[in-house]
C-alpha cells in the first residue's frame, strides 16, 4: 500500500506547487493592479459618492445602481484618469506648463510641503524615459561588497576638501520599486549599463526573471 500510495502523494504536492507557482505571478499582477486602482479611486470618491447619491435619489426607478457601491468605485477611477489625462495634456502646452509652474511657485514657499515636492519631482524626471537620452542605469556593490544591486543615477555630487566624484544612487525594491534606499557611491564604483529604465523597472519587478542573459557585472 505504501508503494502505490507514494507516487499519488508525489504527483499531488508536484501538481500543487506547479499550480502554485502558475498563479503566483497572476496573484501579485492583481494584488497591484488592485492596489493602484484603489489610491486612483479614493482620489475621486469624495466627489464622486454623493454625486452619485443625489443622481440615483433623483432617478429611483432608472438610476437607483448608482448606490451599488462598485458603480462608485469605477467612476470614481475613471474620473481620475481623466483628470491624469488631462494634466499629461495640459503640460504638453505653454499655458499646462505656465500653470504647474505657479503651483510648484505656491509648493515652494509651504516649508514642508516643498521638500517632498521638490524630492518627488525630481525622482519622477529621473524615471521618466527620455526619447534621445542615456538613462544613468547603474550597478552598484549593494548591500556588501561581491553582491550587485541596479540604482538609478539622481544626481552627482563632490565630496567636501578632495572634490571627488560622488553619485546619489537610488535602488529600488523588488518587486515594488516605489520604496527604496539611497545610496551614495563614487562615481568610480558604478558600474554602467545600457539598460533603458523600462528595462531596469522590468528586470526589478519581475524579481531578474526579466534580466538580459549577459550583464556587466565587474568594473572594467
Amino acid at each position: 500500500m505504501a508503494t502505490d500510495s507514494s507516487p499519488s502523494r508525489f504527483s499531488l504536492r508536484t501538481l500543487f506547487v506547479t499550480g502554485l507557482l502558475t498563479l503566483l505571478p497572476l496573484w501579485l499582477t492583481w494584488v497591484v493592479v488592485k492596489f493602484v486602482f484603489g489610491l486612483l479611486s479614493d482620489i475621486s470618491r469624495p466627489l464622486i459618492e454623493p454625486l452619485s447619491e443625489r443622481i440615483a435619489a433623483s432617478f429611483p426607478h432608472s438610476l437607483d445602481w448608482f448606490h451599488v457601491l462598485w458603480v462608485q468605485n469605477t467612476i470614481a477611477l475613471l474620473a481620475t484618469v481623466l483628470v491624469v489625462l488631462l494634466f499629461g495634456l495640459l503640460t504638453r502646452y505653454v499655458v499646462g506648463r505656465r500653470l504647474l509652474r505657479w503651483f510648484e511657485a505656491l509648493i515652494e514657499r509651504i516649508p514642508l510641503a516643498n521638500s517632498i515636492y521638490g524630492g518627488a519631482r525630481k525622482l519622477a524626471d529621473i524615471l521618466q524615459p527620455q526619447t534621445g537620452g542615456n538613462q544613468r542605469v547603474v550597478l552598484i556593490e549593494f548591500p556588501h561588497p561581491g553582491i550587485k544591486a541596479i540604482g538609478f543615477v539622481t544626481r552627482v555630487i563632490r565630496e567636501e576638501g578632495t572634490g571627488r566624484e560622488l553619485a546619489a544612487v537610488y535602488v529600488p525594491t523588488t518587486p515594488n520599486p516605489t520604496g527604496g534606499y539611497l545610496e551614495i557611491v563614487p562615481v568610480e564604483q558604478l558600474i554602467p549599463t545600457t539598460w533603458s529604465v523600462d528595462q531596469a523597472m522590468g528586470i526589478i519587478i519581475s524579481g531578474g526573471a526579466m534580466a538580459p542573459d549577459s550583464i556587466p557585472f565587474s568594473r572594467r
